[in-house]
């Protein structure tokens, strides 16, 4: 969604970058390149001109103009700007004290409430919880059938007494789901109200008599990000008209220029609390302000990309695959396909690799990634047998061909299969000798590495000796970039290092095969 703004940002401050120091026409040049970029992306003026103003401030202060790295402290405090207008803290749901909490979903027609209710319901059980989905939409046609659907999908409890289509009254289902929850121990109940094509009195005045009747502990206004400034008029008109504690974006995965996301929170002054961003269930989660002003300035979202690396990756699995590696044994076939296969579950490739700093250079490539390749992968894989998977060299002509007829893909595929296979696996020797730290999930070697091949030489004075091979001095420089992009610090991990040159993340040598001639 931020890809223009992305773009706009990063040139703004490769303008700045290798300067000493910054006058006041190049912070003001900067300031209008910042002005520009975030009316393109469609955010309110009210805010471009509070989020520009501070900025431009910061930067001529004298903390920028004595800093080694000027454009580097230009970047940390639009980073810092940016968590502002974005809502600062992340904000958790507030439960009552006494269950039920009641959940109330307000927002416009075709903003996503129904499958957002799916969505929260999932991760409410995920957190815990026992959901109840409660369909108060009884207007719109086969909105309760919608609901009961998505509850079902989501493994949570509907309550849908009325069968809608404009029939039933709101009002009413949503009292009698409160002492439905209470008497069937559900701990929070969720209720999906109707919307409008627009705003109107009667959209009003039923989403008013459904808070009255409930006294929800969160009113949380669902808005599409897709729509611009006009997501800030609406959100203005619910907080008048009905009031709402927190916001959920949906529809960040769209191609839409982000102005909403980057409006709704500093104009209405209530924080968005979730954001969907994708079409399936799973595709929702607590929207971190600090994460998502890294996005934005392609600074990647490591911690994103970790807490869901944890959440699927089989931790005895990853600790006896890097035993594996200390012992001396090479990356297998089947090693592949299980890091595979659990890495699938975290996303598409793209997400995945578009969490990652500096890709924002690469996106061309990152976009026209098939995820139909990885399919054709796995089934060529699974076709071979276990002794050819943990030995390719065995793979001669025929069992080649029986391999490309039992996977439906052609010999061709096949050999390029073990070729991109064969050179990672080089890589990874390397890795392992090396100490290089993998991908998040994938094993690292550094801290438990051991014997003389994996210890680091030391010259005089304790200090790193530098290699005389060339190959190895490569792979040094390799590392030391690998290194910063995972730093948590900002200037460490940003597209920016010391000296102001660009050092994007590096992929694990085990998925560069995926990308498209050109990606790294």
């Amino acid at each position: 969604m931020f890809n223009t703004l992305q773009d706009r940002l990063s040139a703004t401050f490769k303008g700045l970058r290798g300067k000493g120091r910054l006058s006041d026409s190049d912070i003001d040049a900067a300031a209008r390149e910042l002005r520009v970029a975030l009316l393109e992306a469609d955010v309110a003026l009210p805010v471009v001109r509070e989020f520009v103003g501070a900025v431009r401030e910061r930067a001529k202060s004298a903390e920028v103009q004595q800093s080694v790295n000027p454009a580097q402290r230009v970047l940390d405090i639009v980073n810092e700007e940016l968590i502002a207008i974005l809502g600062g803290e992340a904000r958790r749901i507030r439960l009552a004290k006494t269950p039920p909490t009641v959940i109330m979903l307000a927002g416009l027609q075709g903003a996503g409430k129904t499958t957002l209710a799916g969505k929260l319901a999932l991760w409410l059980r995920g957190q815990g919880h026992q959901p109840l989905l409660v369909a108060c939409d009884l207007q719109r046609p086969n909105a309760v059938n919608q609901l009961q659907i998505v509850s079902e999908r989501a493994g949570a409890a509907f309550f849908g007494p009325e069968p809608g289509n404009g029939v039933g009254d709101p009002v009413d289902v949503a009292r009698r789901a409160v002492a439905y929850a209470r008497e069937k121990q559900h701990d929070v109940v969720v209720v999906d109200t109707a919307g409008r094509l627009g705003i109107d009195a009667e959209l009003m005045q039923q989403a008013a008599d459904i808070r009255d009747a409930v006294s929800p502990d969160e009113t949380l206004f669902v808005v599409d990000a897709m729509i611009g400034q006009d997501a800030v008029v609406t959100a203005q008109a619910f907080l008048d008209g009905v009031g709402f504690d927190g916001v959920v974006l949906t529809k960040l995965d769209g191609d839409a220029r982000g102005g909403a996301a980057l409006s709704v929170a500093k104009v209405t002054g209530r924080q968005v609390m979730f954001a969907s961003n994708g079409e399936k269930l799973e595709d929702f989660d607590v929207f971190h302000p600090d994460r998502m002003a890294s996005r934005i300035l392609d600074l990647g979202d490591l911690q994103t990309l970790l807490e869901g690396a944890a959440k699927v990756f089989d931790q005895q699995q990853q600790e006896d695959l890097t035993n594996k590696f200390l012992s001396g044994q090479d990356f297998t076939l089947e090693d592949f396909l299980g890091q595979m296969q659990q890495l699938r579950k975290m996303g598409s490739m793209s997400k995945i690799f578009g969490m990652l700093p500096g890709m924002g250079q690469f996106r061309e490539q990152i976009e026209s990634i098939d995820e139909r390749e990885l399919d054709r992968t796995q089934a060529m894989i699974q076709s071979m047998t276990p002794a050819e998977r943990r030995d390719p060299k065995i793979l001669n002509g025929s069992r080649r061909a029986r391999i490309a007829r039992g996977s439906g893909s052609s010999v061709s595929a096949v050999n390029d299969l073990i070729q991109r296979f064969t050179e990672a696996q080089k890589m990874m020797r390397s890795m392992a000798s090396g100490g290089m730290p993998g991908m998040p999930g994938m094993p690292g070697f550094g801290k438990k590495s051991r014997g003389k091949a994996q210890q680091q030489k030391k010259g005089k004075g304790g200090k790193q000796s530098r290699s005389g091979n060339p190959a190895k001095r490569a792979l040094e420089a390799q590392q030391a970039a690998q290194r910063a992009a995972q730093a948590p610090a900002l200037g460490a991990g940003s597209p920016f290092g010391g000296d102001g040159a660009a050092t994007p993340f590096e992929l694990p040598a085990e998925f560069k095969g995926l990308l498209p001639p050109g990606g790294r």
